[in-house]
């Protein structure tokens, strides 16, 4: 896995069809987690998929929680649905904030659980000591969902 890879979790896909997550009206974050985290390197490996709440960094400059998404989208196109964000993610640099980033966890805020998405791989360690922080979503969307018959 390389920096900026983006990985779905498997249990998506069955917590989509279960109703878990709502594409068009829930409330997605991003929450930036340290090296602790049980994140596979492989989308062969099945991993935990719900409240990284525990592995979150803290520091100034940072909200536990993470980061709300604020202009979510969906848009369906021959059997294709793309999920999408109008807007990237940045957190300031901050003289006290967390030094130990190794990936960005992105998440159902909605959903009783805070059961997860997919996550980023950041490359880490990432300082928000040594530079802003920024997310900027790939051009074609976070990810799509594809209807096969």
């Amino acid at each position: 896995m390389a920096r900026n890879d983006w990985v779905t979790f498997e249990e998506f896909s069955l917590d989509l069809a279960n109703g878990v997550h709502n594409l068009g009206s829930n409330t997605f974050k991003v929450g930036l987690v340290d090296e602790t985290v049980p994140v596979p390197v492989s989308t062969s490996v099945e991993p935990e998929w719900t409240d990284f709440s525990g592995n979150e960094v803290s520091g100034t400059g940072y909200s536990p929680g993470g980061a709300t998404l604020s202009g979510t989208s969906t848009a369906e196109a021959a059997g294709v649905t793309t999920f999408d964000d109008t807007g990237n993610v940045t957190w300031s640099q901050n003289g006290a904030g967390p030094t130990n980033i190794y990936w960005a966890i992105l998440y159902n805020d909605s959903a009783a659980s805070k059961e997860c998405v997919g996550f980023l791989d950041m490359g880490g360690p990432v300082s928000l000591q040594d530079g802003d922080v920024s997310i900027t979503w790939n051009a074609s969307g976070i990810l799509t969902v594809t209807v096969s018959a």
